[in-house]
C-alpha cells in the first residue's frame, strides 16, 4: 500500500486508535464462552469474523435514523456473529446469543478485560515509531479504561498523551477529540497521522480536524474507501520510514 497523497516527510506525530489497531479482543475467552453456549469455532475464525465486521459496523454508524439497527456493545456482537455465521455455516440466534454475551464480556460496561491482547508486532513498531522522532498519541472511543488497558499491556511509556472518549465527552468522528491530542502534542493537523481500523470513526473524523489517515484492513475488507490501508502498524511504520531513510539520503 502506499501514501502517495499524505507528506510522510512532514509528519511529526503520529496519533493511533487502540481497539484493533494496537490491542485486540482476548478472542480465546470469546471462543471459551461461544463454546460454553453450543458454538464452535477457531481463533483464527473469530478474528476474522470480527475483522469483516469492521466495515458493517462502520456503515451502520452512519444510520443513526435506523431503529433496525444495532447500538453499543450487543449491537457490535451481533455483527461479529453474524460475520461468524457466514463463516462457519452454523445457526446462529445473533440476537439472542449477543445479549447473553454482552454482560459476560463486559461486566460492569467495563472493556479493559476484553480488549487485552497487544497485536503481533505492535510493541516493536512503536518502539521504532518513537526512534524515528516521531510524537506519539491515542485517540479512543473508550468507556474510561483505555489507559489502565495501555499499561497492562505494557505500551503506554510510548505515548505522550492518551485521550479517552469517555473522559473528555466527544467521541470521534467528532474532530474535537482529535484537537485534544493535537494541542497536548503541540502538533499543527498537518503534521499528524491518525491510523485506525474503522473508516467513519477514524478516517472520517481524523479528515475533519485536518488531520491525514490511514487505515488498518489486515484481510482487504475495506475495498470500497478512498485512503491509504495497511495491513498492520508494522507495514504503516515501514512506509514512514522509508521516507525518512530517503530524505536524510536525498540532504
Amino acid at each position: 500500500m502506499s501514501l502517495d497523497n499524505t507528506p510522510l516527510a512532514a509528519i511529526e506525530a503520529v496519533l493511533l486508535d487502540v481497539g484493533g489497531t494496537l490491542i485486540s479482543l482476548d478472542f480465546e475467552w470469546v471462543q471459551e464462552e461461544l463454546r460454553l453456549r453450543g458454538v464452535d469455532c477457531s481463533v483464527a475464525t473469530l478474528e476474522r469474523a470480527e475483522a469483516a465486521a469492521r466495515p458493517v459496523l462502520s456503515r451502520l454508524m452512519t444510520s443513526e435514523s435506523r431503529p433496525d439497527v444495532p447500538r453499543g456493545f450487543e449491537g457490535y456482537l451481533r455483527i461479529i456473529l453474524e460475520q461468524l455465521k457466514g463463516l462457519t455455516g452454523q445457526h446462529i440466534d445473533t440476537r439472542d446469543l449477543a445479549f447473553d454475551l454482552a454482560p459476560v464480556l463486559r461486566p460492569d460496561g467495563q472493556s479493559n478485560r476484553l480488549w487485552s491482547s497487544v497485536l503481533p508486532g505492535v510493541d516493536e513498531a512503536l518502539h521504532k515509531l518513537v526512534g524515528l522522532g516521531l510524537a506519539l498519541g491515542v485517540v479512543s472511543n473508550s468507556d474510561g479504561t483505555v489507559d489502565q488497558s495501555l499499561v497492562e499491556g505494557g505500551i503506554r511509556h510510548y505515548f505522550a498523551v492518551v485521550v479517552d472518549s469517555h473522559i473528555v465527552g466527544v467521541e470521534k468522528p467528532d474532530p474535537s477529540i482529535f484537537r485534544h491530542a493535537l494541542d497536548a502534542l503541540e502538533c499543527s493537523p498537518e503534521k499528524a497521522l491518525h491510523v485506525g481500523d474503522m473508516y467513519f470513526a477514524d478516517v472520517v473524523g481524523a479528515r475533519a480536524a485536518g488531520v491525514h489517515a490511514v487505515l488498518l484492513d489486515p484481510f482487504n475488507d475495506w475495498r470500497d474507501v478512498d485512503c491509504p490501508r495497511f495491513p498492520s502498524l508494522t507495514a504503516v511504520l515501514g512506509a514512514l520510514a522509508q521516507v525518512r531513510r530517503q530524505r536524510r539520503f536525498e540532504s
